[in-house]
């Protein structure tokens, strides 16, 4: 019989940290928290300090009952679920429901799943830290009495099963105000002149910079036609070259919110996904007969780039043994901490650089694999030597008008051998070489191009560019993100429209109410301050009831007026301009869950619905009478099909555009690729330059 308890958070890390610990042993999984504020009620008591009332979780009976028959035959239990407060928190429930003294060692912590980590962390137990737990239990608090006094308000004047959080709905207004801004955007018109230049038989590029004197920015056509008058035949004389050696420092070994914003970026993954899979591969996966279940990351919630000095020795004989001493850093890196950044434990990093990618192939699934390789591929870039490269600008000139060309090449790849950060615009790293040229050297100009641009709005946000702005301000977490993106897109407030995130009608109003009446629960430097005022109560400088009461009796007074003073909104049914084919009621456009959609007004007689769907002003080519209309499928994927279906069966994921193929007279699509969009041909091999 074992000695020793130990209660972690899930079965597949209890299985692995029994392993490292021997028969002495016995662990066993709380499967997260075991006691909660009831879904039922407040569950905090306003009236005495804000105690909150916990219960145990529906369904948690049995494995709290399991739990504590098993400490009964112990001799000692160790309370070991995740190194952050959330963990913490669970830790204290489970001392408090399994009698354990708090101020005992029984608490231990590690930051990755592996042999020496749990064995060297079992050596040094502590005491439940209180602060930690306050830090928690403050913001639990704070979001019950935000979400239970807002959203019953919601229901009664708007619609039922709405909700406002606190972090949640800051990120909807940042949604909404940079919808607001593309609304309102007003283009400006600018130009460019680009040359193609050639010297020794080889071309290259160049823009118009100025006069020789000064950079000029174009603005109109009538400007540009002035400049191209002075141009006096094709040759050029070059005036100035300047050659320069720039370093480029590879990027620091990841965070929650660098991972989050790379595997959006790189991989494709939604936040909500790449946090599943970071936990299974930090849990441990079963990597053979040697070496049995192990885990493969460190803790994957984490707001530091610090590293470890053992993971950077493992990372630099990796390093020299694969590329060679010039690879490796000669200057010791020092971790940048953000002004908001707990840093309570190390950067998201592999367990160990020498189990590589390409080693666990044959035991990981494919998005495990690809997240795996990125993480991998970024920490061990973060201890290569930087990039060198080698930078050249070449002024041309005709008279008094100059162009300049660019060029690049990598001198020394360094960090880029292995792995090159991502944007946010799927810019990529390009090299331009420029013929050799020396000032008084003659080029040729091949061809002079006026080209006339308009400025763009600021894109809507992506998950990877919200999250990262969300970091910026200060507004939440390395464990919130994700959880505040998804919460807004299953309430129906936002939806994502090519990856990107749009306000749905229901979501407009939703902010417009908690805006007018509730300023400071949407306002981003008193969200960010409260952030600021947990990080107080966990290092032990603020108590926790004067943070909640400091927020609640402003908060209550807004309560209670917008209970008095909203006013019902209605939201009309609109005629859909059409007759419902089952009954021949008109059909309206309602307002659900995830935007409008048609409904027939005669429910609940009829029940016919029908998605809202948006013509392309393109003719179906498959049966040539129907026209194409936007549709969603199931998964809310946009896609292209007949609005004659089901007779007609033609479907495309890529946007058909309305001129056919040049070369065959085929439909022409329009294809997302890392450039941008590309349009092709869907029968031959006609495309045509990638439009950003």
């Amino acid at each position: 019989m074992a000695d020793y308890l130990v209660i972690v958070e899930s079965p597949a890390k209890a299985k692995t940290i029994e392993r490292y610990l021997g028969k002495k042993y016995k662990v066993k999984a709380s499967i997260g928290h075991v006691r909660d504020l009831p879904r039922s009620q407040m569950g905090v008591n306003t009236e005495n300090n804000y105690e909150p009332k916990y219960i145990t979780i529906r369904g948690k009976g049995p494995v709290l009952q399991e739990l504590k028959t098993a400490a009964k035959k112990v001799k000692k239990v160790f309370l070991a679920a995740d190194p952050d407060r959330e963990g913490e928190a669970i830790a204290w429930h489970l001392a408090t429901a399994l009698n354990i003294d708090i101020n005992s060692d029984c608490r231990v912590v590690f930051n990755e799943i592996t042999k020496d980590a749990i064995v060297e962390s079992f050596k040094h137990p502590r005491p439940i830290n209180l602060d930690l737990v306050d830090a928690q239990q403050t913001r639990r608090i704070l979001d019950r009495l935000v979400g239970y006094n807002i959203s019953p308000i919601l229901w009664k004047k708007v619609k039922k099963g709405l909700s406002a959080g606190r972090v949640q709905s800051v990120a909807l207004r940042l949604i909404i105000d940079r919808e607001n801004e593309i609304k309102n955007f007003q283009p400006e018109e600018y130009w460019t002149i680009e040359g193609t230049f050639e010297k020794g038989k080889k071309a290259f590029d160049a823009l118009y910079y100025g006069n020789g004197k000064e950079k000029i920015k174009l603005t109109n056509e009538e400007q540009v036609k002035a400049i191209l008058k002075n141009v006096k035949g094709t040759n050029f004389e070059v005036v100035n070259v300047s050659k320069k050696e720039r370093k480029r420092n590879a990027a620091p070994a990841f965070t929650t919110s660098s991972l989050q914003q790379e595997a959006a970026r790189k991989l494709n993954f939604r936040a909500k996904k790449t946090m599943m899979l970071a936990q299974q591969l930090y849990e441990g996966i079963d990597i053979g007969k040697k070496e049995g279940t192990v885990g493969l990351i460190t803790y994957m919630r984490t707001d530091s780039t610090r590293i470890s000095d053992t993971a950077k020795a493992e990372a630099t004989t990796y390093i020299e043994t694969k590329y060679g001493k010039e690879y490796i850093a000669t200057e010791a890196k020092q971790a940048k901490k953000a002004s908001n950044a707990q840093d309570a434990h190390e950067a998201i990093r592999p367990t160990s650089t020498m189990r590589t990618p390409e080693d666990l192939k044959a035991v990981l699934s494919r998005d495990q694999l690809r997240l795996y390789r990125l993480i991998w591929e970024r920490f061990v870039a973060s201890q290569m030597a930087p990039a060198i490269l080698d930078t050249v600008a070449v002024d041309l000139q005709n008279g008094d008008v100059l162009f300049r060309a660019n060029g690049s090449q990598v001198k020394f790849a360094g960090f880029m051998k292995l792995y090159i950060e991502g944007t946010d615009d799927q810019a990529e790293e390009t090299t331009k070489l420029l013929p050799e040229m020396e000032i008084g050297d003659q080029v040729k100009s091949l061809e002079i191009e006026p080209k006339q641009h308009f400025t763009q709005p600021p894109p809507r946000y992506s998950e990877a560019r919200l999250v990262k702005t969300m970091e910026e301000l200060g507004i939440g977490r390395p464990s919130t993100y994700a959880p505040t993106l998804d919460t807004i897109q299953r309430r129906g407030y936002v939806v994502l429209d090519t990856k990107r995130f749009m306000p749905t009608e229901l979501g407009e109003i939703v902010h417009q109410l908690v805006l007018e009446f509730f300023p400071d629960i949407i306002n981003i430097e008193f969200t960010a301050k409260m952030e600021q005022d947990l990080d107080e109560i966990e290092e032990g400088s603020r108590q926790w009831v004067e943070v909640v009461d400091a927020f609640y009796k402003d908060f209550e007074v807004h309560v209670k007026h917008a209970d008095e003073a909203m006013e019902k909104v209605v939201i009309k049914d609109e005629p859909a301009g059409e007759d419902c084919e089952l009954c021949g009621s008109p059909m309206v456009y309602k307002l659900g869950r995830y935007g409008k959609f048609m409904a027939c007004s005669n429910f609940p007689d009829c029940r016919n619905t029908k998605a809202i769907m948006k013509p392309i002003g393109v003719k179906c080519p498959s049966c040539e009478t129907g026209e194409i209309v936007e549709r969603k499928s199931k998964t809310k994927r946009l896609f292209y099909g007949c609005n004659q279906y089901p007779e007609c069966e033609f479907v495309s994921w890529d946007k058909p555009i309305s001129r056919p193929c040049p070369k065959c007279s085929a439909l022409l699509v329009e294809k997302k690729i890392k450039k941008g969009v590309q349009i092709q041909c869907t029968k031959c091999d006609y495309e045509e330059a990638p439009t950003q």
